[in-house]
């Protein structure tokens, strides 16, 4: 009983839009900046803010805004819209809302409005399919991989998708594996949890010697100690999601992973079946690692093309405002100088 249980909860915990991805990822980065003596120190976190620029994304669908002192100002994700290339048959629409699994509040509020406007939303959780909708506010209480989570979530001062997202609207559509659909399909893969580490580690070792801003032991230990631990921590962990383009295709076996290919085909089985009840605009609401492979079979089995990108700014990266001093007489001073009036 115990073990089933556990089960399920790891397969929740797997579900939850790329974290089980996104926790391989960041511990094999880790491990292989150790592995490898590289002691980088970390650039501080209160560097001051300046003009921003939009570094050419290594990932349709993931990038990382820099200033003009070449700091990290925020991670964003994208909303890709794609459209038959045949005119004839434009009268239909997908859009691929890339998501992090944990962002800043104000991101999620953004999705639920971007998300409220489809006739279609597919969405991803691995569950059995109407009984266990999220619900507004959900945490997934006192489990230890919950417990993870919610460290995860203070340590950088963010929220979580199930919590921040509402699927409770009528145009939410589950388009995921069950439980039991996931477990089978890793055993037909010859796939687990362990495994999949493995490969990730390997991924991370073979390319650290290419990447001057691999993580590093020196690196996380100085943004431990900032005076702004979340923004450094998340400054790290952004860096790590911008130079992993391509990582999650380490989890990828002969015949694609579970955690990526398997549900893909699940998705777009449940996209092909919302076309085929008259939905004309639809949205597929996964996890960023998902998007490459989703693209891929959205051009080769549907005859889609994109046609426009939007981006929106899952985790705010700028240094916040210097505090205002107040002199000895009460009256707030201020370094900035006054623009004439008119």
């Amino acid at each position: 009983m115990k073990c089933s249980r556990y089960r399920t909860h790891l397969l929740r915990f797997a579900s939850q839009p790329g974290m089980i991805a996104t926790s391989i990822l960041f511990a094999a980065a880790a491990l292989s900046s150790q592995l490898s003596g590289l002691t980088a120190v970390a650039c501080a976190a209160d560097s001051p803010a300046a003009s921003e620029t939009a570094a050419k994304p290594t990932s349709p669908f993931l990038r990382l805004l820099r200033d003009d002192r070449k700091s990290p100002v925020a991670l964003e994700t994208s909303i890709v819209r794609y459209r038959p290339a045949k005119e004839s048959d434009a009268s239909w629409s997908v859009d691929l809302v890339a998501a992090l699994h944990i962002g800043e509040k104000s991101y999620y509020a953004q999705l639920n409005r971007e998300l409220a406007s489809y006739d279609a939303v597919l969405y991803e959780l691995v569950a059995d399919d109407k009984r266990n909708v999220p619900q507004p506010g959900e945490s997934g209480g006192n489990h230890p991989l919950s417990l993870f989570q919610n460290a995860m979530k203070d340590m950088l001062g963010l929220e979580f998708q199930l919590k921040g997202i509402d699927y409770t609207r009528k145009n939410m559509v589950h388009a995921d594996m069950s439980p039991e659909e996931f477990a089978q399909s890793m055993q037909d893969r010859g796939e687990s949890v362990p495994s999949m580490f493995l490969r990730m580690l390997g991924y991370a070792m073979a390319h650290q010697d290419q990447s001057n801003d691999a993580l590093s032991a020196g690196q996380f230990l100085m943004a431990l100690l900032d005076k702004n631990r979340a923004l450094a921590m998340k400054r790290i962990m952004a860096e790590e999601f911008a130079n992993s383009d391509g990582s999650l295709a380490a989890l990828d076996g002969p015949n694609g992973s579970t955690l990526i290919v398997g549900r893909n085909q699940v998705a777009l089985r449940v996209l092909r079946e919302q076309k085929d009840a008259g939905r004309k605009t639809m949205a597929i609401f996964y996890g960023a690692g998902h998007m490459p492979d989703m693209q891929k079979r959205l051009h080769d089995d549907f005859g889609l093309e994109p046609v426009s990108t939007r981006w929106l700014v899952a985790w705010d990266l700028k240094s916040p405002p210097m505090m205002e001093k107040t002199p000895i007489n009460g009256r707030k001073s201020s370094n900035k100088t006054a623009k004439p009036s008119r």
